[in-house]
């Protein structure tokens, strides 16, 4: 693939705008660590990167509640409704670097149900944001709890990070898992088991 092709295929798929300041301290950036942004294969990154980290964190865009509220039904039904292995990728605010994962989700029906996919968008839209695990994962279940009001929810988000994997202690088999029990998952040891079971943890 030639550089053109390579950049043309990065404007298709990361964020259309970059912000001048942004392209202008990826540049000191690469000045910092004793590279030359005018060598032939770093001129275009500076605007690549601003891209990347404009992409990577559109969720400040994204108002989970309007996501939610879009897509919420009426509905009778009062069993668990899981959704599992949500894909996550997200950056660590400490480093900046990558972690990722899965997310489970699930909640307890009280009179109302949203939309599947709704669910997902929720995890991005708190996933594409410099965060920590662990507030993403309140981040998501007090969000479905504030749409949908039901009787409980329960999220459980697995990650590798790779500030632990590359650098500090470099292990590279470490994953974290941190979960988040609201209302009857809290409460209520045969529902948080059940979710538990069918997340298979």
């Amino acid at each position: 693939m030639t550089d053109l092709a390579h950049d043309h295929d990065l404007d298709e798929l990361e964020a259309p705008d970059a912000p001048a300041e942004l392209i202008a301290h990826v540049e000191g950036l690469l000045r910092g660590v004793g590279e030359d942004p005018e060598r032939q294969g770093l001129l275009r990154t500076p605007l690549r990167v601003a891209k990347s980290l404009k992409f990577l964190t559109h969720g400040y865009d994204v108002d989970a509640r309007e996501v939610l509220n879009g897509a919420v039904f009426d509905s009778d039904t009062d069993e668990m409704v899981v959704v599992k292995d949500i894909e996550l990728y997200s950056l660590c605010e400490h480093h900046m670097l990558p972690f990722f994962g899965r997310a489970h989700v699930a909640y307890l029906p009280k009179g109302k149900i949203v939309g599947l996919s709704k669910l997902a968008r929720v995890v991005d839209a708190f996933a594409r944001r410099l965060q920590v695990q662990e507030r993403l994962t309140t981040q998501i279940a007090s969000a479905i709890e504030e749409a949908l009001e039901p009787k409980g929810v329960g999220v459980l988000v697995e990650a590798q990070h790779l500030c632990m994997m590359m650098r500090g202690v470099a292990k590279q088999n470490s994953s974290t898992v941190t979960s988040c029990m609201l209302g009857g998952f809290r409460s209520d040891i045969r529902t948080r088991t059940e979710f538990l079971e069918i997340i298979g943890r």
